[in-house]
């Protein structure tokens, strides 16, 4: 970020995500108009200086759904410090049943340029949301090495995304939230919800064939997936930080 005037600040920020559950007696497409609309916009006039939210609502393209405690929405939120989130979470707290919330390092291999919308609108697309537990075989240095540092270039090799965006979860921010480890957001081409090639960035049954093996191979190595969670969502960014 640019520096301010007179100052040696440089600028810098944290990110927050909150995964949250719908109140029961609240109608979907009421709670996501909240959500975007006067939620948003308090979040946004309290420090919010991005704000990108995730609604599983009857807009998401389906896709593969394994459901373990079924979240509602994520909502990330970018802010200069994590200290200040208790004016945002005043914010949350009546909008929904429960939340739990987590300080993010976010890593972003792939970028959205491709499937770009105005601001608030649904980024166009079957938009996955993965919840990653570490496997207790694992010491976490190993678990992260085997995603980040090995699973990240097969990810973006097999699969036709248009964006990927890692949440290493750094500490939770909220009692009794989740053990989850990590939150992976990826977007793809709608059709690749129901076209095997589509997703994986195919050509032929045989290279689709090999693209599956060597997917199936890497995420074997990092994921229990007894406590593996992943949900088609809407994204709808409300908020983009400032290009440095």
């Amino acid at each position: 970020m640019l520096a301010a005037v007179g100052s040696t600040y440089t600028g810098g920020v944290e990110k927050l995500v909150y995964v949250g559950w719908k109140p029961a007696g609240v109608a979907l497409g009421d709670f996501r108009a909240d959500l975007l609309g006067a939620t948003g916009d308090a979040l946004l006039g309290c420090g919010a200086r991005g704000l990108t939210i995730l609604i599983a609502d009857d807009e998401a393209v389906p896709g593969l759904r394994i459901a373990q405690r079924d979240p509602t929405v994520v909502v990330s939120i970018w802010v200069d410090t994590a200290l200040r989130r208790g004016v945002l979470e005043a914010i949350l707290a009546p909008k929904l049943d429960r939340f739990a919330g987590w300080l993010a390092l976010e890593s972003v291999p792939m970028p959205n340029t491709t499937h770009a919308v105005v601001l608030g609108e649904r980024v166009p697309g079957l938009y996955t949301v993965a919840f990653l537990e570490k496997p207790e075989a694992l010491a976490y240095d190993e678990w992260l090495a085997r995603w980040q540092g090995e699973h990240t270039a097969i990810a973006v090799a097999t699969q036709r995304t248009f964006v990927y965006v890692q949440n290493v979860l750094v500490r939770a921010v909220t009692p009794d939230a989740p053990p989850w480890v990590a939150i992976v957001e990826e977007g793809f081409p709608a059709e690749a919800a129901t076209d095997p090639l589509q997703f994986y960035a195919a050509t032929t049954p045989e290279e689709l064939a090999a693209q599956q093996r060597r997917m199936t191979a890497s995420v074997q190595r990092f994921i229990d997936f007894a406590r593996f969670e992943t949900l088609p969502m809407s994204a709808y960014v409300l908020a983009r930080l400032a290009a440095c």
